[in-house]
């Protein structure tokens, strides 16, 4: 990696990734062009990720903007690559620190429109919408959004030309040569941009360990047609809620099968209805209310539902569970994963799988058969890609830090003459000259607590883990003015293991007693005496300390 050194150039084309480097989830890139002090900057996403059991009580994590916030009357607009939820989930909570344009495909602007509404911020975001293959411009940037093949209706890279130099920024992709719907992968409009001559290649890296290329719909297609027609009791599907292309699989052996078609899950039914909105799944048929499941033969039903991630909320969780109001498996049914499992998901997704295994329901997962294919690149997919644009340099983003070491390697061995591993935070010189780190930025993250933003390092979150692994203390006194105890100290301790009060109330005694009484006139000295003193006791009786509050109130 070069090193990172000031460099102020007036033509300099530079990147920022404030998300989706050194990670998978969360894409936040800026791209900026003009000298240092005086950048025009134009974002590309901006996602969101989930907690996980590391952030206790968070529900999604955001990118902090507070770089280009502290820019933002030189930001000229916000474009979308597509509809996923870590490309554009996060628009909705921070939009107001950005406040500019946002243009994106009619797809995008239907699944955005919802989570506009639901912050109730609708009707102040100017969404200009674009179609696949529009070329148009924002501020001194000049984008194109190039139609390919993932795993949602409507996914664009984006050809991004300034007067400095040009970039392709590959979004999520896979090249899938007989896609379910849409346009389909733009080979010829690849090939034209790379005789135009592509400065630098800013490109997807989740899946470069896999070498080959990546299975088509197609064939998920055909083993869902299969598994359907040969299944003899109910059956259920749980997918990604975004996937369309792999909904509309589903239904589709289904109606062949003779079933109908209940959808189980929230996030499910505002996907279809946005994809319905732009012209997909029209011939997909009604659906089913959930009711209905229970009052046709085994044989006849079919059930789409979420959870496939193991969210205890989702409907194949609670179904699992036995505790969904409206649907229930039995003993030979049958659901089928349709999906692969998030690192960090297998717990979760494991306890469903067991608690459908305890109410004698069998599971099909992409282990199992091929019911699942993924949305990104293969080594050999990135070998054409390379070779088609011919980028003078390749930086690659949306993987953990081993993706793009392993990007690296695969782009060098592929001849491309530079590559550079940044990190969010980092200022990426692409041109004029060579690509290098030459800044850096701050960086960092937020966390969506309830309705609340909060900061993720010293937010909530820090304290509910120390809380989880510690417990907490709460010592409540009332003092009269001679500075005497009026009652005996109260304890409360939750977290912390049975029998240990008794303790922790003769170290709080001990330690007010032996406080001379000019001491005792200040609040703050008398709390942090007992604090230190519950403290210890509790770590020599417990072999730990405890978050402790004490509460000292006057006569």
């Amino acid at each position: 990696m070069n090193a990172k050194k000031k460099f102020d150039h007036s033509n300099d084309l530079v990147l920022l990734p404030l998300g989706g480097v050194g990670e998978i989830g969360m894409n936040c890139y800026c791209y900026g062009v003009g000298p240092a002090h005086d950048r025009e900057w134009l974002m590309v996403d901006l996602g969101v990720k989930f907690g996980d059991e590391s952030e206790p009580g968070i529900d999604i994590v955001l990118p902090d903007l507070g770089h280009i916030v502290g820019e933002r009357r030189r930001l000229s607009g916000l474009v979308l690559t597509h509809a996923h939820e870590d490309h554009l989930g996060a628009v909705a909570w921070l939009w107001p620190q950005l406040n500019c344009p946002v243009y994106c495909t009619p797809f995008a602007a239907e699944i955005l429109a919802g989570k506009l509404k639901e912050r109730g911020i609708d009707e102040r975001v100017p969404v200009h919408v674009k179609p696949v293959g529009s070329r148009f411009d924002v501020g001194s940037f000049t984008v194109e959004l190039v139609s390919v093949t993932h795993s949602i209706p409507e996914p664009t890279a984006l050809f991004i030309e300034t007067k400095q130099g040009r970039v392709l920024h590959s979004g999520d992709w896979k090249i899938d040569r007989t896609p379910m719907m849409g346009g389909g992968f733009d080979e010829k409009r690849f090939r034209e941009i790379g005789e135009l001559g592509v400065d630098a290649l800013v490109c997807d890296s989740t899946n470069v360990f896999r070498e080959g290329f990546s299975v088509s719909e197609a064939e998920v297609a055909a083993n869902l047609d299969r598994i359907v027609s040969e299944a003899k009791n109910r059956i259920a599907v749980t997918t990604f809620a975004s996937h369309v292309e792999r909904i509309s699989s589903a239904v589709a052996a289904a109606r062949k099968a003779g079933r109908e078609v209940v959808i189980a899950g929230r996030a499910m039914r505002q996907t279809i209805e946005a994809a319905r909105a732009c012209g997909y799944l029209r011939d997909a048929g009604s659906f089913l209310e959930e009711e209905a499941f229970g009052y046709l033969p085994p044989d006849k039903i079919m059930l789409l539902c979420t959870g496939s991630q193991g969210e205890p909320r989702a409907a194949i969780a609670r179904i699992a569970e036995d505790i969904h109001p409206a649907i229930a498996l039995d003993d030979g049914d049958l659901v089928v994963f349709s999906s692969k499992t998030i690192p960090g998901n297998e717990k979760a997704v494991s306890a469903v799988h067991n608690n459908l295994a305890r109410l004698g329901v069998d599971v099909i997962t992409s282990d199992d058969a091929l019911v699942h294919t993924s949305g990104h690149p293969r080594q050999d997919e990135l070998k054409l890609l390379y070779g088609w644009l011919n980028p003078r340099a390749v930086i690659p983003m949306h993987g953990e830090a081993r993706h793009l070491l392993r990007h690296m390697e695969l782009a060098e061995d592929a001849g491309i003459e530079e590559t550079v591993m940044a990190e969010n935070g980092d200022i990426v010189r692409l041109c004029p000259g060579p690509v290098q780190i030459v800044d850096e930025a701050p960086s960092g993250r937020l966390h969506v607590d309830g309705k609340l933003i909060v900061p993720a390092i010293e937010g909530p979150a820090k304290y509910r883990r120390k809380l989880s692994f510690v417990g907490i203390v709460v010592a409540s006194l009332v003092i009269d003015h001679k500075g005497s105890l009026v009652t005996d100290i109260e304890i409360i301790a939750d977290g912390l293991p049975s029998g240990l009060e008794e303790r922790l109330r003769d170290a709080a005694d001990e330690a007010f007693d032996s406080m001379p009484r000019s001491r005792r006139a200040s609040d703050e000295t008398v709390a942090e005496t007992l604090r230190v003193a519950i403290r210890r006791a509790a770590d020599a009786e417990w072999g730990k300390k405890p978050i402790c509050r004490v509460l000292v109130h006057r006569l």
